[in-house]
């Protein structure tokens, strides 16, 4: 194959009418290397010298062709750690632009930069080779790829409003893993998430977008392959821009893994469903100065790492995994906004939320939101259009940032998780700080002129308990990750309600299933963007685990045997996602400051007793009850007018049944009751019907059901009328809506 010098741009392997042009990135390096393996990528056919560099690019162009070779490169220049220097062209290394690799990742001790059992450990230098141990970058051609399918019903393009949105934290292979709807061959794959089937449970539970957990390449570290366990999670990137291998269908028939994912995507938005991907740019599956030497260590330590100014052999660890990808570097940076660019304009994703994202704004006199990684997203004509949510916190200095995020982005609200769960443990004290959080959290986010979209509300996430653990366990219960179940939160505000773990006993389990269902309407009624862990609306359990990341198993693997059980609980999650849609007074685009009125939207918090919440009941740390009234338009469906309605959410967290008196508001008619907590049976399905272009329809409960205190069987909407009262149970949820008087139902 005759070369030539190349082009520095665009980096890693493009192809052109003649050939590929390659160009990789390195200060510091001697000298740079291209091997080319064969198809397979097991024998090496040729070396290439890149013997042009331009402003620190290395550049050749190979004509060919066949053009989807099959590379890697060395990279020689000076080991010396101390400096920061870790070069070794003993190590068949990565292109950190690769699209696509060719076999397999295996742990083996060549791909270490240094001898492992030597007295001086890193400082000392390996002549192994490693490349038969590595994966092989294959060259793609991305002009030949088809169009994404556009979003279902979409009247305008996508944008990176999050506002009425739902979100579905998922995990590509255990979200279908067990799923015996779907042929066995594409279960756990990219494919089965595109399956009609698992379509239409997600179309039907009502969520608007999958947020994935990491789908970019990663590795299992060493550590948990000694333990015969693997990264379950994937928060350990080894490439930005490759697809997960693990998550591809190896049917004979499949399409290429860039494809796969590709139709993924296309078929959830054909559902009407975003997708958004959690991403991780702050640290790579390199480690720790003892860690491998894989791609960007070997290519260049010293750009691409954060490391100690006074010896740099030791990296910054701002993030806990060992390194910090140091993107205050204009290399770096490029290398993480082409990445995003990719899977937007090519692999059709529509959003990102950023884990550890204080890293990413972290300037050398500390956080700034006005950082250049936030000021390269705002002027990006792509990235600045898409859905932007931030993990706002590492372990590095001044690393909790919530509320401290720029304009456009949205942020995982760990105070409204802590909140939540305390509230309906029973602490005491939480009324103040319950009201801020199912207010949209504008004591974080308005002051900067943000919306209430700003709060990804969640009680549960992949990281920590699932719901049905966080009434069933009081201590974590992590021994199968091997650290004698020393890793995971140690604080979990929970509770396990007399027994810790599963139970016989009815009533422990009435216990549960309410305050699994209480949660849960209070995360869908808060004002902000809900984010629910997938298998909370069934019940899953991860048998007390509290750090999964490393249980590739059925303790992750979505339980999909559609018990009567599993079933009421999903039709209620149901049924709380579809009043969430209707009630638009839910997701204001702004923060609701106004009293309750029959004109637009308002809010109003109430004592159980009926009045307005005053100064001393707010600072009554012994109260856990409250009211919350929320009035504005109801979703108009069909092209007929909105109506205007409000809902009144009753909250009883109490360890006693309590009376509630429903609040007179003028203007509106009596109170009907559109879902509760009372008993654990499925009876939304028979007293509320949402179908069609309706205000909430309604049949009346009968007084026993609902704990109705006066005797009359109906109420009277007259002004002399009786007080509607309702006796809660401990620890349940009453929700009601009112029409305008005249309204028809």
């Amino acid at each position: 194959m005759q070369t030539t010098v190349g082009r520095p741009y665009p980096l890693g392997a493009t192809v052109d009418e003649h050939g590929v042009n390659f160009a990789l990135f390195s200060a510091h390096a001697t000298a740079v290397t291209l091997c080319v393996f064969d198809s397979a990528g097991e024998n090496e056919l040729a070396r290439y010298p890149l013997t042009q560099k331009s402003q620190q690019v290395w550049h050749l162009h190979i004509e060919c062709s066949d053009k989807a070779l099959v590379y890697g490169y060395r990279v020689d220049g000076p080991y010396e750690p101390h400096s920061g220097h870790r070069f070794n062209a003993n190590k068949l290394l990565l292109d950190p632009y690769a699209k696509q690799w060719l076999g397999q990742f295996i742990e083996h001790q060549s791909h270490y930069g240094y001898c492992a059992d030597h007295a001086l450990e890193d400082l000392s230098f390996d002549e192994c080779d490693n490349a038969a141990y590595m994966p092989k970058c294959k060259v793609v051609d991305t002009s030949l790829l088809s169009a994404i399918s556009p979003l279902r019903a979409s009247a305008t393009p996508i944008t990176n409003d999050l506002n009425g949105h739902i979100i579905y934290e998922l995990h590509v292979k255990g979200f279908t893993q067990l799923c015996g709807e779907i042929e066995e061959s594409i279960r756990g794959t990219y494919l089965g998430l595109a399956e009609p089937n698992v379509l239409r449970y997600l179309t039907e539970l009502g969520v608007t977008c999958v947020e994935l957990l990491p789908v970019h390449s990663f590795i299992s570290e060493a550590f948990l392959q000694d333990k015969q366990l693997t990264n379950y999670w994937g928060y350990n990137s080894l490439s930005f821009f490759v697809p997960q291998h693990q998550y591809q269908s190896d049917s004979p028939t499949a399409p290429t893994p860039i494809e796969q994912f590709r139709n993924m995507v296309s078929a959830l938005h054909s559902a009407g469903i975003e997708v958004i991907l959690d991403v991780v740019y702050n640290h790579t599956a390199e480690g720790n100065r003892l860690g491998p030497t894989l791609c960007f260590k070997g290519i260049d330590n010293l750009s691409y790492y954060g490391l100690l100014p006074s010896d740099k052999r030791f990296y910054i660890n701002d993030t806990g995994c060992g390194n910090t990808l140091n993107i205050s570097h204009p290399k770096v940076l490029q290398l993480v906004m082409d990445s995003l660019r990719y899977w937007v304009e090519i692999m059709g994703v529509d959003g990102f939320r950023f884990d550890l994202a204080s890293c990413l704004g972290r300037e050398s006199h500390g956080f700034d939101k006005g950082a250049g990684f936030f000021d390269a997203i705002a002027q990006d004509p792509v990235l600045n259009k898409v859905k932007l949510i931030a993990e706002p916190w590492d372990i590095g200095p001044g690393g909790y940032q919530l509320g401290g995020y720029p304009q456009g982005w949205s942020e995982w609200n760990d105070r409204y998780r802590d909140t939540v769960r305390r509230f309906w443990r029973g602490d005491f004290g939480m009324l103040p700080e319950l009201a801020r959080r199912l207010h949209g959290s504008s004591d974080l986010f308005e002051h900067a002129d943000r919306g209430a979209s700003s709060s990804i509300n969640f009680i549960t996430s992949h990281d920590g308990f699932s719901l049905h653990d966080l009434v069933s366990y009081c201590q974590r219960h992590n021994d199968p990750n091997g650290e004698q179940s020393r890793d995971g939160h140690q604080e979990n505000h929970s509770h396990n309600y007399g027994e810790e773990g599963e139970s016989n006993s009815a009533d422990v389990n009435a216990q549960r299933q309410r305050q699994v269902r209480n949660m849960l309407t209070t995360l869908v009624l808060s004002q902000g963007v809900p984010m629910l862990l997938a298998g909370d609306e069934i019940g899953h359990s991860l048998n007390g685990n509290n750090n999964a990341y490393c249980q590739d198993n059925s303790t992750n693997w979505r339980d999909w045997s559609n018990t009567a059980e599993q079933r009421s609980l999903l039709h209620f999650v149901k049924r709380l996602i579809a009043i969430r849609k209707r009630f638009c007074g839910l997701y204001p685009q702004h923060f609701i400051h106004q009293n309750v009125s029959t004109d637009g939207g308002g809010l109003g918090w109430f004592c159980r007793q009926g009045e307005p919440m005053n100064k001393l009941q707010w600072g009554d740390a012994h109260t856990r009850s409250l009211s919350l009234v929320l009035c504005g338009e109801v979703a108009a469906e069909h092209s007929i007018a909105p109506e205007q309605q409000a809902l009144l959410l009753m909250l009883n967290a109490d360890d006693q049944s309590l009376v509630f008196n429903a609040p007179s508001i003028e203007g509106y008619s009596e109170w009907h009751c559109l879902l509760h907590t009372q008993t654990d049976d499925d009876i939304t399905s028979s007293t509320v019907a949402m179908e069609g272009t309706a205000p909430f329809v309604h049949q009346v409960f009968s007084q026993p059901e609902l704990g109705l205190t006066n005797t009359e069987s109906k109420i009277d909407t007259s002004p002399s009328a009786f007080t509607q009262s309702y006796q809660l149970k401990e620890r349940s949820v009453m929700l009601f809506y009112a029409q305008l008087k005249g309204a028809t139902a």
